[in-house]
């Protein structure tokens, strides 16, 4: 069975309803990243970045998967399937894809201030300010690679691309390192195929102008038609 690595950001998301992060109408279109989005703003503004995720939290409850999230799972029928994802939301989990990998975090879980290992799941409930971690008894942050943080899955990620026979990008600027930078691991000879409306500066790929809605699901079903 053939190995699919399927690569996405926030535009796979997008048509359903949530706001990718950069552009015109992103959300750092309206706030400030070093507000909500860094160590710092955690330290100095703690209840401001518990506001920002809890409203990210109550966005993520009301969207549901799209075709192309929908798609992406029916390529596992088909294909040894990894998602790797920019996105903190959980819309591929709930279209079916099993294997998902969250290189920037998962709006629905926290951690401890003092080990980002020990997370705690919160769903779609609201974060309250005065949280704790139930066995350091630390403050609970939203379990988010913030700005200026390490990507811990980053290694793993790699990983899995360099074994992949089809590399998949969807929805993504491919402007945000490191993770960006999986494109480099692809190995010689396995096609890549960018789903996006825009091209990225990016070469060797078979580049379809579309919206992951309207892109993914005709990739798919030409994939799953030629493995027939």
């Amino acid at each position: 069975m053939k190995k699919i690595v399927v690569f996405t950001g926030s535009g796979i998301s997008a048509e359903s309803g949530l706001a990718t992060f950069r552009g015109d109408r992103g959300t750092w279109a309206e706030h400030k990243i070093e507000d909500v989005c860094t160590p710092e703003a955690l330290i100095h503004n703690r209840n401001g970045v518990i506001d920002f995720y809890n409203g990210r939290r109550r966005e993520v409850c009301a969207a549901s998967p799209n075709a192309a999230h929908m798609s992406v799972a029916e390529l596992e029928r088909h294909f040894d399937v990894t998602v790797i994802t920019q996105n903190i939301d959980d819309l591929h989990e709930r279209a079916g894809s099993s294997n998902v990998i969250h290189l920037h975090g998962e709006i629905g879980k926290l951690c401890s201030s003092l080990d980002k290992s020990l997370t705690v799941e919160i769903g779609y409930r609201m974060q309250g300010y005065d949280e704790r971690h139930p066995v350091d008894g630390s403050p609970l942050r939203p379990f988010i690679v913030f700005f200026g943080e390490a990507v811990p899955l980053m290694e793993r990620a790699a990983e899995e691309t360099s074994s992949a026979d089809i590399f998949i990008v969807i929805g993504t600027s491919l402007q945000v390192y490191p993770a960006a930078s999986l494109v480099h691991y692809v190995k010689r000879g396995a096609p890549v195929y960018l789903v996006d409306p825009v091209k990225p500066a990016v070469g060797n790929v078979r580049y379809i102008e579309a919206t992951a809605a309207k892109g993914v699901p005709a990739l798919v079903a030409e994939l799953i038609a030629g493995a027939r």
